[in-house]
């Protein structure tokens, strides 16, 4: 595994998103993903697996040191009392004393940004969070983050794979220091029907799910979460430190860009 340093933080650039995982099958795959060598574990309230991870991460022979555990409070959960009382309930389902990143998951105007940013300050202050961060946020509101948190703030996590830019927020992340992280990194498997990519894949001797993780973690600043039960799926995914991408197959990756956002709902800030 590879490992990007920002603000004391030691991420790895590659990790294992839980969404949709649940169950025996979830926890399955959980064990397995960590025994393959992934040290990142992306949860959520609202995934409601919590539970699922603490179990999977407490039954593998992983020193919890090793891992980069994170978490993200719910829309409904960010008035100042709420972030502290549901995050000691994603504690108590994580079997855990501390998680290395709280996010706030999606932006909700009906709270202010500063209330939720300074509960968790008093949790990072308690030593119960290592780092902040945000999830779905645009350029200002990532802005405004910053200006209010006592904290500083580690990433915006964010849809991003070849088939939709984030060079406004992958620029301003470059720009102060942030992280982005890729949720969707390979636009729920779209990218293994695409010809330029197949072709790329086999120029690398690579798929093209593996060519796309790559892109992804030789831009600076940048990580991505893939999701997949499948053992095979996830090997291969983490399977991209052998070879690296030439900047023009960077570039032609980067041209697929169609505007093509796979997660929109009703309330996103960019609407």
């Amino acid at each position: 595994m590879e490992y990007i340093t920002l603000l004391g933080a030691k991420v790895p650039v590659l990790g294992f998103g839980t969404a949709g995982i649940k169950g025996k099958q979830g926890k399955k795959a959980m064990k397995n993903a960590l025994n393959s060598g992934y040290r990142l574990i992306d949860t959520a309230q609202s995934y409601n697996n919590e539970d699922i991870v603490g179990s999977a991460v407490s039954e593998v022979n992983v020193d919890r040191e090793d891992l980069f555990i994170t978490t993200k409070i719910r829309g409904r959960n960010l008035s100042y009392d709420d972030v502290i009382d549901s995050f000691d309930e994603s504690l108590r389902k994580l079997k855990m004393d501390y998680v290395d990143l709280l996010l706030i998951h999606w932006p909700n105007e009906n709270v202010p940004l500063k209330e939720t940013l300074n509960a968790m300050n008093k949790l990072k202050e308690e030593g119960r969070i290592k780092h902040i961060g945000v999830s779905n946020f645009t350029v200002p509101l990532m802005d405004k983050a910053r200006k209010v948190s006592k904290a500083s703030i580690l990433c915006n996590q964010v849809e991003y794979h070849p088939f939709l830019s984030q060079e406004k927020i992958l620029t301003y992340c470059q720009m102060h220091s942030l992280l982005l992280t890729a949720y969707s990194p390979l636009a729920r498997g779209k990218v293994g029907a695409n010809e330029t990519l197949k072709k790329l894949g086999k120029k690398y001797g690579k798929t093209p799910f593996q060519v796309t993780l790559r892109w992804h973690i030789q831009q600076e600043n940048v990580m991505a979460i893939p999701r997949s039960s499948s053992p095979r799926h996830q090997e291969e995914n983490i399977d991209v430190f052998d070879f690296s991408l030439s900047s023009e197959d960077m570039q032609t990756i980067s041209n697929l860009e169609r505007g093509e956002r796979l997660i929109d709902p009703k309330s996103a800030p960019w609407r």
